[in-house]
């Protein structure tokens, strides 16, 4: 048993002793941070972004970096599993890519705006978190969209690199959030996938397919391609 002077010797080098792992802890954690951070490219279009997420408070629906609510997508890494063609298009106009279906506010955000949000989120997606928060489910688990596929027949069109490959995968690259799309041009005929493109929920009501922002050519070019991926 310990007598008076031991209990106290005992309390004061442990006491001393875990306050320095602390300090040390927290010295290092700071040292680290602008390099986990990427304080280089911290550049005033992303302050621009921060103060815009702020403004609106969309921490009010949305969560990065563990903080903010639940009640719509966590966007940490928002920028890596969507890449900035479809996250441009969304936040240009959510319920017209999800008719019906989005409860997101329409905020009429310039395309200066938009771009200033998508370097926000991109430096989010940057950081280095030691794996923090964990990647979901849906997230897409080879190259995802920044990366085109090798497959057989004519060149991907940009917007099949740019925006399709974020869901849906093609010769074994792309996400995996929509069904993979290897030989659908045997399932389906040219009218029905462009009308499938153009306007999926017209097609099957209640689907999770966006209705994407596409013009005439656009449309084309992803039915033509998809069309010849036998």
């Amino acid at each position: 048993m310990l007598s008076k002077s031991h209990a106290r010797r005992f309390f004061l080098i442990a006491t001393l002793g875990f306050s320095g792992v602390f300090l040390w802890l927290t010295v290092d954690t700071i040292r680290q941070v602008p390099a986990r951070s990427h304080d280089e490219n911290l550049t005033e279009s992303v302050v621009r972004g921060k103060e815009i997420w702020e403004s609106k408070n969309c921490m009010g629906c949305h969560t990065i970096l563990g903080e903010g609510a639940y009640y719509a997508p966590e966007l940490t890494r928002a920028y890596v599993r969507r890449g900035e063609p479809w996250l441009r298009a969304f936040i240009a106009d959510p319920e017209a890519m999800y008719p019906g279906r989005r409860r997101m506010v329409k905020y009429d955000f310039t395309d200066d705006q938009i771009t200033d949000i998508i370097a926000f989120l991109k430096w989010i997606g940057e950081i280095d978190t030691n794996g923090f928060p964990r990647e979901p489910d849906l997230a897409p688990p080879t190259t995802g969209a920044a990366h085109a596929a090798t497959h057989s027949g004519p060149s991907a069109p940009a917007v099949f690199k740019d925006i399709c490959q974020a869901c849906h995968s093609l010769s074994g690259e792309g996400g995996n959030v929509g069904p993979a799309l290897d030989g659908i041009g045997g399932r389906f005929e040219s009218d029905a996938l462009r009308q499938w493109i153009a306007d999926p929920a017209s097609v099957k009501p209640g689907t999770t397919m966006p209705t994407l922002p596409l013009t005439d050519s656009q449309l084309t070019e992803l039915t033509t391609f998809l069309s010849a991926q036998r």
